[in-house]
């Protein structure tokens, strides 16, 4: 008898586990991909994150609404223009916002494996109560990243510093937490030196936007290294605003399973061209992770 036809791998058991957190979700998915890695639902994140089971997910990304459309101007390609973004991005008022954000990271932290972190993208608007209700929670809070945006647009008002900087705070999901750092690769990328929480990354890329462009969309290098700072191979990433799937594309070209989270179809539509584009070139992608891996593999063996 063939022992090999037993073999159980981490792979098998992961997507295995993957299925079953698709399948607890209990609606249909907007979109699953032909290698079934990667599922999006069109509906409210608060609706859906109680159904997937608790201890699951091991490393969220979440970009949250900033509530920064109020009818102010900002400038882009050199023109002035609004700051709104939609209705989903309305201030609810300081409390409502805040209350809002207790309950969906709420709901993350219960889903993370006892190990697992989170992400948590923004600016001063809305980064404050992020960080506070991380702490109400029990979140303990490991890092909080100055992601400074090269060629930021100017501030129009001349009243103001220009905004150069985004926060994303990385937290894990309790103190009894032992999270998880690829320290040897963030070592080899930058240089071999360790690497400082400030970063300098530029925005979105016109060839990442060729699909059309989510308002608040992250470059793909952002997510990249946040995904192999914080995950293994074959690890599941879960993104409750997924937008246009910046993470989702990370999650594709590492080898992670992904599960993104948005109610907006136009921006859910972007998504699924956006991964679809990923699968036609999966093959140059992948020879490129590989080479990396051997890398590190070498480095750790020093």
């Amino acid at each position: 008898m063939d022992n090999n036809n037993f073999l159980i791998t981490d792979d098998s058991i992961m997507r295995h586990s993957y299925k079953y957190i698709i399948s607890k979700i209990g609606i249909k998915p907007f979109y699953v991909n032909k290698d079934e890695n990667s599922t999006f639902f069109k509906v409210d994140c608060l609706n859906v994150l109680d159904s997937i089971p608790h201890d699951s997910i091991n490393m969220i990304f979440a970009d949250p609404p900033y509530f920064l459309s109020n009818g102010g101007m900002t400038c882009h390609a050199g023109k002035r223009v609004s700051v709104d973004k939609g209705d989903w991005d309305k201030s609810m008022g300081i409390e409502a916002t805040h209350v809002f954000n207790i309950e969906w990271l709420r709901r993350c932290q219960n889903v993370l494996t006892k190990d697992g972190t989170i992400w948590v993208s923004g600016t001063s608007h809305i980064i404050y109560s992020i960080g506070f209700a991380m702490q109400q929670l029990g979140f303990k809070i490991l890092n909080d990243i100055a992601w400074y945006k090269i060629n930021p647009p100017p501030n129009l008002s001349c009243r103001y510093f220009t905004h150069a900087t985004e926060t994303v705070l990385w937290a894990a999901k309790n103190k009894m937490s032992k999270h998880y750092f690829n320290y040897p690769l963030m070592r080899k990328m930058n240089n071999n030196k360790q690497m400082q929480s400030l970063w300098s990354i530029t925005a979105p890329k016109p060839e990442e936007k060729i699909y059309g462009k989510h308002p608040t969309q992250k470059p793909i290098a952002l997510l990249e290294r946040i995904v192999l700072a914080s995950t293994k191979k074959n690890d599941i990433v879960l993104d409750p605003f997924t937008g246009s799937s910046t993470t989702g594309i990370a999650a594709y070209r590492l080898g992670r399973y992904f599960i993104g989270i948005d109610n907006k179809k136009e921006y859910l539509d972007k998504s699924v061209k956006r991964l679809n584009f990923e699968q036609r070139n999966k093959h140059d992608v992948r020879q490129e992770i590989k080479k990396v891996e051997k890398e590190v593999e070498k480095l750790v063996a020093v």
